[in-house]
């Protein structure tokens, strides 16, 4: 008997609580809108670059294109010059992460260790970099004398330490246990060994992020090759060319002459293009290459970024 109540206590169901409902619920709205918010302009911006030019000048375009066409992209994509120009932006981009990445996080091990005698002071000089920028005549003075003018080095070698960067891995590899490497002296290996065999593994997660951060910046960098590559076709990068081929198309937009002009300029004849149109395919080109690599990096980024930031 009592055996048999026992068993009827155990299967009664739990009252049921409107608190856990009620904030789910809630919960899901909120992510929803903010899904919504977050996704529309991307969208918008996809709908509209596959939209002829004319009919989206007349607006009322959401997420679908209203008479789709391929025209904005056959215009941007319609010289030699802008295909060498996404090679040269890939190369550079995979340059500089490469050599960022190996540089810094080298530096970073340096002044991770107490044994080195200057790691304060260095590590101060470096984040004063941080506050105080010489300004643009002082760098391209620099440049010029550095005989970095109108060639591929520009792109990289400028951009092989960053301040912020370095704080992040070498934060890191001071929370990395001090066994680890005791083991690894132990069994014989140096300083570079340790590094590249011991220390470069564990910061997988913060290297992963500080990868993601440089090869967005690299990508989508334009103005020192305004400054400095101006002159050498073959070194301008995707962001210039568009950045041109935007220039070209808002001012001939501005003379009521959109679509005649884009055509005319890239010798295509009369197409139905507008600068509203260009912009948006222009757009989704400069940033769909990053939206491609970002899933492959994203569950080290909050992860990398969190233990980065928090061990000391």
């Amino acid at each position: 008997m009592i055996k048999s109540l026992e068993g009827k206590q155990k299967t009664r169901k739990k009252p049921l609580r409107l608190e856990p409902i009620i904030f789910h619920t809630i919960n899901y709205i909120l992510l929803a809108v903010l899904c919504i918010v977050m996704l529309y302009p991307m969208l918008n911006q996809l709908a509209i670059s596959f939209n002829d030019g004319l009919d989206a000048v007349r607006g009322g375009i959401r997420i679908f294109p209203r008479v789709p066409t391929l025209e904005n992209y056959r215009v941007v994509f319609a010289t030699h010059t802008m295909f060498n120009a996404f090679l040269m932006s890939v190369y550079r981009t995979i340059v500089t992460v490469v050599l960022n990445i190996v540089i810094t996080s080298m530096l970073a091990y340096v002044l991770s260790r107490p044994e080195f005698v200057f790691r304060k002071f260095i590590t101060i000089v470096f984040v004063l970099t941080m506050y105080f920028d010489p300004g643009l005549i002082p760098n391209f003075i620099l440049i010029q004398s550095l005989g970095l003018m109108n060639s591929f080095h520009v792109y990289w070698i400028p951009n092989l330490i960053a301040a912020f960067n370095l704080i992040i891995i070498r934060t890191y590899i001071r929370g990395i246990p001090e066994s680890f490497i005791e083991s690894a002296r132990l069994d014989g290996a140096g300083d570079f060994r340790i590094y590249w065999q011991v220390i470069m593994p564990l910061c997988k997660p913060t290297l992963a992020t500080i990868a993601l951060f440089v090869a967005v910046g690299s990508w989508n960098a334009w103005f020192d090759n305004f400054l400095f590559n101006a002159a050498r076709q073959d070194l301008s990068v995707l962001q210039f060319e568009l950045m041109r081929l935007l220039a070209a198309a808002t001012g001939v937009g501005a003379a009521g002459q959109g679509q005649a002009g884009q055509a005319a300029a890239a010798g295509l004849g009369v197409a139905q293009v507008s600068p509203l149109t260009i912009r948006a395919a222009v757009t989704i080109v400069a940033a769909v290459p990053i939206l491609c690599v970002y899933p492959f990096l994203q569950r080290y980024f909050v992860h990398g970024v969190q233990l980065g930031g928090v061990k000391g």
